[in-house]
């Protein structure tokens, strides 16, 4: 299993990035994705968040209407795009991929992080 994320830099404030997330080694359209983040310091939050087929997107309200999620069950890949970047946006950024079977299981795989700096 692979989860490799790209995409990050830095930025300056007002800015955008594209974050993406090729995956590989299991189902993907199988799971839900979501964004995570962790600045210096604090704990690792979630972002952003979209079911299997894209049904239901959910976002953490300090990024709503500036980011998107997106996936491609085709490419196996999610992606972020972040809009009117702000300096609090600077953290590592994580994909993670999450399937909860019917016998309550749970599959979770996590990428390496990619960072994003958000600075004048």
């Amino acid at each position: 299993v692979q989860l490799v994320e790209s995409g990050g830099g830095l930025v300056q404030p007002g800015g955008s990035l594209r974050l993406s997330c090729v995956t590989s080694g299991f189902t993907f359209s199988s799971y839900a994705m979501t964004w995570y983040r962790q600045a210096p310091g604090k704990e690792r939050e979630l972002v952003a968040s979209i079911s299997s087929v894209a049904a239901s997107t959910n976002y953490a309200d300090s990024v709503k209407g500036r980011f998107t999620i997106s996936r491609d069950n085709v490419e196996n890949t999610v992606y972020l795009q972040m809009n009117s970047l702000k300096t609090e946006d600077t953290a590592v950024y994580y994909c993670n991929a999450r399937r909860v079977y019917r016998n309550n299981d749970i599959s979770s795989y996590w990428g390496q992080g990619t960072q994003v700096t958000v600075s004048s």
